[in-house]
C-alpha cells in the first residue's frame, strides 16, 4: 500500500484521471467486497483531489498569462505539475 502511495505522487495529471476512470469503472460494473469498495472509495477520493490541485494550478498559471500578457507575448516555462 506504501508503494501505491507514492506512485500517487509521481503519477502525471493524465494517469491520476485514468486510474480514477477505472476505479469508478470497477466499483459500477464490478460486485467488489465491501474491503475493496471502501479501498478504492479512499483510492478514488485521493486521486480527486490530486487532481483539482493539478487544474486549480492551471487554471491560475493561465490567469497568470492572461494578466501578465500587455500586448507583447512572452514564452515561458510552467511547472503545473507537482508543486
Amino acid at each position: 500500500m506504501a508503494a501505491r502511495k507514492e506512485a500517487a505522487k509521481e503519477a502525471s495529471f493524465e494517469e491520476s484521471l485514468a486510474e480514477l476512470e477505472k476505479i469508478v469503472e470497477q466499483m459500477e460494473t464490478g460486485e467488489p467486497s465491501l474491503a475493496d469498495l471502501m479501498e478504492n472509495y479512499s483510492r478514488g477520493i485521493r486521486l480527486s483531489q490530486k487532481c483539482m490541485k493539478a487544474l486549480e494550478r492551471a487554471e491560475k498559471a493561465r490567469d497568470l498569462l492572461v494578466k501578465e500578457g500587455k500586448g507583447e507575448t512572452e514564452a515561458l516555462e510552467l511547472a503545473i505539475e507537482g508543486e
